[in-house]
This record gives C-alpha cells, sequence and structure tokens, in this order.
C-alpha cells in the first residue's frame, strides 16, 4: 500500500513537472509573436517616416525647379522700334533733345573767333567737296572735343552751312560733314580803303576820280598780295 502510494506522488510530480514545462513554452510562444509584432512596428513607421521624409522634399525642389525659370517677355513692334532708336542715337540726337533751337543757333566756345571757326570748317570741306568728311576726323584736325564738335555741327547745320549724313562707321553710328555753301566773309574787304575813303562822293568811274585810278585801291591790292598765303 504504502508502496503504491509513492509511485503516485511520483506520477504526480511528473505531470506537475509536465505542466510546468508546458507553462514556460507557451509563454515562450506568447512573448515570440509580441516582440515581433513591436519590432515591426517600430521599424514599419521608421521606414515609411524616412521614406516620405526624403520623397517629399524631393517632390517639392524639383517642382520649385521646374517653377523658377520666368516666361521671357516678348516685346511689342513698337517696342523693339524704340530699343532700336535708343541703341542707334547719337550724341547730336542726345544735345538735339536737351537743347532748345535757340540754344543751338547761338552757340559760342569762349575765346574763340565764331566767323573764323566756321570759316576754316569750310575750307576743310570745300576739298573733300560732295565726299564729305566724317566729324571725328574734322574734329581731331581742329583739336576739338566731340562735346564741342557735335554742338558746332548742330549750329552749322541749323545756318545750313552743312548737311550731316548718318552712317555706320566701326559697329558705331556717326556723321559725314558735306558742305552746303560757303559763308560770306567780310576778311577779304575789311582793309578795303573805299571804307573809309575821304573823296567817296566824288568817286566814280567816268570821273576825275576814279577806282580805275585810285592810289589807295592800289596800295591796298599789293599789300594783300604781299601777304603770307595760311596753310589750309
Amino acid at each position: 500500500m504504502a508502496k503504491k502510494k509513492d509511485t503516485l506522488i511520483e506520477e504526480a510530480e511528473k505531470i506537475k513537472a509536465d505542466l510546468d514545462e508546458l507553462k514556460k513554452k507557451k509563454k515562450i510562444l506568447d512573448d515570440k509573436p509580441a516582440k515581433k509584432t513591436a519590432k515591426k512596428a517600430e521599424a514599419k513607421p521608421a521606414k515609411k517616416t524616412a521614406k516620405k521624409a526624403e520623397a517629399k522634399p524631393a517632390k517639392k525642389t524639383a517642382k520649385k525647379a521646374e517653377a523658377k525659370p520666368e516666361k521671357i517677355k516678348k516685346l511689342t513692334k513698337k517696342e523693339l522700334e524704340e530699343a532700336k532708336r535708343e541703341a542707334e542715337k547719337t550724341l547730336e540726337e542726345e544735345l538735339e533733345e536737351q537743347l532748345s533751337d535757340e540754344e543751338i543757333e547761338n552757340f559760342q566756345i569762349e575765346k574763340v573767333d565764331m566767323e573764323r571757326l566756321t570759316n576754316k570748317v569750310c575750307d576743310i570741306l570745300a576739298e573733300k567737296e560732295s565726299d564729305g568728311m566724317f566729324q571725328g576726323e574734322l574734329w581731331k584736325k581742329l583739336k576739338l572735343t566731340n562735346q564741342i564738335g557735335s554742338r558746332l555741327a548742330l549750329k552749322l547745320e541749323r545756318m545750313g552751312t552743312i548737311t550731316r549724313e548718318k552712317l555706320l562707321e566701326n559697329n558705331r553710328w556717326t556723321y559725314k560733314l558735306i558742305l552746303k555753301k560757303t559763308p560770306i566773309s567780310t576778311q577779304s574787304i575789311e582793309n578795303a580803303p573805299c571804307l573809309v575813303c575821304p573823296v567817296e562822293q566824288k568817286c566814280s568811274l567816268e570821273g576825275e576820280i576814279s577806282p580805275r585810278n585810285c592810289q589807295f585801291i592800289e596800295d591796298w591790292v599789293l599789300a594783300e598780295l604781299k601777304k603770307p598765303v595760311k596753310a589750309k
């Protein structure tokens, strides 16, 4: 009887041990999916967030990059013509816009005999005849600045002494000056004795006092011939 009791106790302990073993295994099985789920729960959102974080700025940057280039404004025909006029504008045209007709016509160079200067311009242009001369060359010859020379050209054109022909020279717009008419000069008669002749009222072609036999005129002509010729 005692032996049978011991056998039952051993079997009961064995069953208990098996139950404990089963509980441990179940616990292990219950824990494993939880860990995996936790890991997945931690990993998946991180990956998605990372992907979104990487992808979103790229899309925005791409959109901005596409939006940056601005459309080139197409100019109208009138605007193109205006731009062309501005590009071709000369110093003389700018001066004509800034100065009045009166300022151009009354232009004077300080301490310069304007009549003499005008005659000099005419002498130089007369040599060129109808071919004319580029104004830049003329200003160099006369030792004038472009600013002063341009004003002088405008004045001479207003006087009807020269004409200006606009031309493109060395990729730059300028003018060729052509002599239109020679101005009247008083230099040739300013020392003539007739202007101060004491017997002018008695002088006539057929009279006793006549230009044909006037000693005053003879002396004046001889004096003019002896003057040195000025180089042009």
